[in-house]
């Protein structure tokens, strides 16, 4: 546990909140999809049960970040995400994570990259076919950046590059690890959506919004306080994890069960 909260934050508290909860208003219905993290088989799984739950509808789909790392198949995952935004039969956003920044942050300082490699960057090294290094040296980390930016291509680089860091439909925002109660969503800080916030969860929003996030596993998909948890661990559990929002509430999907409505 001491373990996991160094890694993904302080898992969000969930009192009860002081103010009643806003009535969900997307402005469209969407699923969210929680953390991959090199899991491409399951996603493989989770997009064709989106596919048949919105049938014959072309879904909205935004997947919160966290594609690399830890799982074995990140390279996959990318390539897959990545072609899926080109084809007709989904409508696909893809927000970074704070697993992204980290490979991003390694191929522009190769020499911090001790600390992305010991959190899962060793099986994204792998799914590029990158050879695991001798040592962890400026000159090591440097010829290992070099071959790992080889391997994706300068088009992979700059798709992670542009990913977004917010979504929003009516008064339900995504975003990857969670957002300032206190701040407007369009001013939210980039470290924060990426990295979390410690009233996140605690204090409840006055702007009736909702968020929906990944980042902090939780056992399963939960909603409280104005926050949808949806990050339930699919590397280490075999469940990805996704919400289906509208109007009329939040329906649950997973690798693991049948699709279920969360109770408020």
């Amino acid at each position: 546990m001491r373990l996991l909260r160094k890694l993904f934050g302080q898992a969000p508290s969930r009192p009860a909140a002081r103010n009643p909860e806003a009535p969900l208003a997307p402005e469209e219905p969407f699923y969210a999809i929680g953390d991959i993290h090199g899991c491409d088989r399951l996603l493989e799984q989770l997009l064709r049960q989106i596919r048949e739950d919105a049938a014959p509808d072309i879904p909205r789909v935004v997947c919160v970040g966290d594609y690399v790392d830890r799982g074995e198949d990140s390279r996959a995952v990318l390539e897959r995400l990545r072609r899926l935004q080109a084809e007709p039969d989904v409508a696909l956003t893809c927000l970074a994570g704070n697993h992204e920044d980290m490979l991003l942050h390694f191929l522009d300082r190769p020499e911090d990259g001790a600390s992305w490699l010991r959190n899962g960057g060793l099986q994204t090294l792998a799914s590029f076919g990158v050879g695991l290094p001798a040592g962890m040296s400026g000159g090591a980390l440097a010829d290992i950046r070099d071959r790992l930016a080889a391997a994706m291509g300068p088009d992979l680089v700059a798709w992670l590059q542009g990913l977004p860091v917010h979504w929003q439909s009516g008064n339900v925002a995504v975003v990857h690890a969670a957002a300032d109660p206190d701040l407007p969503l369009g001013l939210q800080r980039r470290d924060v959506l990426l990295w979390g916030h410690p009233d996140f969860g605690g204090q409840p929003r006055a702007d009736g919004a909702w968020v929906i996030h990944g980042h902090v596993i939780c056992g399963q998909v939960t909603r409280a306080g104005g926050c949808i948890s949806i990050d339930t661990g699919a590397y280490a559990t075999g469940c990805l994890s996704a919400v289906h929002v509208s109007a009329e509430g939040v329906r649950c999907l997973d690798t693991r069960a049948q699709p279920g409505r969360i109770p408020a």
